[in-house]
């Protein structure tokens, strides 16, 4: 297996510094330390690096060169390891936002270039952005997902003007890459700003799909025969701007769509629409059927939705909506939760996933040379549909918590088994999480087809890392290194004959490093002893990093248990080859059973939430008085009549 292709190994964006080898460690932090000393010497305090994705760095600061005006400035800057071609996008991204004037996006301050080092200087908007904001809160009420699709609307209607208030000509612009991440939500005022304008374009075509210049010379010109637009986020953009299709103010119309329909459902990208649809999500019945539209994969039905979307939503914004109280969400498979005793990097390993892609589907993008298309969706979900691709993501979701555990999942002819171990270390959580989960087992069910996928989750600071010359030197365990484990206060007993093994499955396919025999029969014995975790061998040609996480469940085996630990890592010297390998073991075999279902009822906001709430706070007081039994109903299930 080459480089390249290990790259393509974890599922979140960004890989945890903890992942990094030592020495890329280092030159990153020694980089991040440059950037704020560049900053401070340009006169702005309190510094600090608050994102990073393909392209650059973004930090955070307040301009103290006068006391009256401390204003709160983000500062971006590109990668010095990209080519020169790329790090120009800088500039052009500061450009492209200087066109833009709109109180909803924060404006551009300045551009400059400090030692060949490029940095755009914007206003920071107060808030987090909305993707926090969703991990932390699980869906967004609807009330709350209308008004803020209200706001968006506004913004494309600005978006795609094609003249200026003083009535001078302009282009229409394309932002290209709205995503709830690049939304920074003001909780207090409930107001969203719309940020990150580095995949932003002019228009080619129209909101009507003609040609935005009237210049004959122009239209004969190979400008407007091949795309000027950028990829932004696969997870979230239409099929059009994924496939080349010319830019036009319709590429944002797919990224709110994408972005209202994530936020309503708590999943972290666009694709789950077919299992679980927006009229399934207690919105507004209007308002659910044209989000519906908006994502529909016919292209006339889209821009029909949008149209619509876009002329309604002042009026449907206007709607009276009041948060509705809902029952909290149990899980469908088991959640374990606790406190946290120091800090956790969730990082997502997931495998046998080559049957959820469809056969005979051609390869579109293999001719796209981007950074973001080979990270995020080449390698892993091109050529699957569009619910296997969201399953994928909400596996990947689940990684963005404080989580270590495992997952496999068993299609099979009659529905869905799934085994799992999933291990919450933050209790506040556990409502978002839990939805979160229950999504994924959703969108599971609404596949079919035959076969198993596994995921393991491991805190990255685990992570032990060891270096070697070359491929053909072996990798040198430090004396002093240890396979950590947690160790169960008192033994979990448990049914042998429900033991979930390590090679239960059998190899997996798709894991290219064979492993000495020395760590097999090491594996094999640990195997007997009643515990649970995972380990992950990631061989590159001077790197090898060692995931793990393991829990004890029987104390009394523990200095055998640490006898086959070491004897794993005294085996590491024998590894040859370059790929990965992986091994989990559940603590016991609780195998959760779903039949197969194609998409979720629908269940719309009550027309009258006033009456619903009213209704609500009935049943309540009956529930509590003494003689009252039953399920306390969901308002939100109710539908208009």
């Amino acid at each position: 297996m080459s480089q390249a292709q290990l790259q393509q190994f974890y599922i979140p964006e960004e890989q945890s510094i903890y992942l990094l080898s030592q020495d890329d460690a280092r030159k990153l932090k020694e980089w991040v330390a440059l950037c704020q000393a560049q900053l401070e010497q340009l006169g702005y305090r309190d510094i600090g690096l608050i994102g990073k994705g393909a392209y650059g760095f973004v930090f955070a600061g307040i301009n103290s060169m006068t006391t009256a005006s401390r204003e709160h400035y983000v500062f971006k800057f590109s990668r010095v390891t990209l080519p020169q071609h790329l790090q120009d996008r800088l500039e052009e991204e500061a450009f492209m936002l200087e066109q833009v004037d709109h109180p909803r996006v924060p404006r551009l301050v300045a551009f400059q270039r400090v030692r060949h080092q490029s940095i755009m200087v914007m206003q920071r908007a107060p808030g987090i952005n909305l993707e926090e904001f969703s991990l932390h809160n699980g869906r967004l009420p609807p009330r709350l997902v209308v008004r803020i699709a209200d706001q968006l609307a506004d913004i494309l209607r600005t978006l795609r003007q094609e003249r200026t208030p003083e009535g001078n000509p302009r282009r229409p612009v394309v932002h290209g890459d709205i995503k709830p991440s690049n939304l920074v939500f003001d909780e207090q005022h409930e107001t969203v700003a719309l940020i990150d304008w580095g995949s932003s374009v002019f228009a080619q075509l129209d909101a009507r799909l003609q040609f935005v210049t009237a210049n004959v010379m122009e239209l004969m010109s190979d400008n407007l025969q091949q795309t000027n637009a950028r990829l932004g986020d696969v997870y979230f953009i239409g099929d059009d701007q994924l496939n080349g299709a010319l830019s036009s103010p319709r590429f944002d119309e797919q990224g709110v769509a994408g972005t209202l329909y994530a936020l309503a459902s708590a999943q972290s990208c666009r694709f789950g629409q077919r299992a679980i649809p927006a009229r399934s999500l207690g919105l507004p019945m209007e308002f659910a059927r044209v989000l519906d539209g908006m994502l529909d994969p016919d292209p006339q039905t889209r821009l029909k939705a949008g149209d619509y979307f876009l002329r309604e939503m002042p009026r449907m914004g206007r709607l009276v909506m009041l948060d509705l109280p809902t029952s909290p969400e149990a899980p469908l498979v088991p959640v374990w939760s606790r406190a946290a005793t120091r800090e956790i990097d969730c990082v997502v390993y997931s495998s046998r996933k080559s049957f959820l892609r469809e056969e005979g589907v051609e390869e579109t993008l293999n001719d796209v040379n981007d950074v973001q298309l080979d990270r995020y969706y080449r390698n892993f979900m091109q050529g699957m549909g569009e619910t296997e691709k969201a399953f994928l993501a909400s596996v990947s979701r689940l990684g963005k918590y404080p989580l270590v555990g495992g997952l496999a999942v068993r299609w099979e002819a009659d529905g869905v088994y799934i085994d799992s171990s999933l291990n919450l270390y933050d209790p506040q959580l556990k409502p978002a999480f839990v939805t979160a989960v229950n999504n994924m087992v959703t969108l599971a069910r609404a596949i079919h087809r035959r076969g198993i996928f596994k995921s393991c989750l491991f805190n990255a600071r685990d992570t032990l890392h060891l270096e070697r010359e070359g491929v053909e030197y072996p990798f040198i365990v430090d004396p002093t290194m240890h396979l950590s484990y947690e160790v169960s206060a008192v033994p979990e007993l448990e049914d042998r004959s429900r033991l979930h093994s390590y090679f239960e499955d059998g190899p997996d396919p798709e894991e290219l490093l064979v492993l000495p025999e020395a760590i097999i029969s090491a594996l094999q014995e640990l195997n007997e002893i009643h515990h649970t975790g995972m380990i992950i061998f990631e061989s590159l040609p001077a790197h090898l990093k060692i995931h793990h996480h393991y829990r004890l469940l029987d104390p009394s085996r523990e200095e055998e248990f640490r006898d086959r630990l070491e004897d794993i890592l005294d085996a590491v010297r024998l590894i040859e080859g370059l790929g990965i390998s992986g091994f989990m073991k559940m603590p016991y075999k609780d195998t959760r059973f779903f039949p197969h279902v194609a998409s979720q009822p629908e269940r719309y906001y009550p027309r009258d939430p006033r009456a619903a709430l009213a209704k609500w706070q009935e049943t309540s007081s009956l529930q509590a008085s003494p003689a009252a039994s039953g399920a306390m109903p969901d308002p939100g299930e109710s539908s208009p009549p």
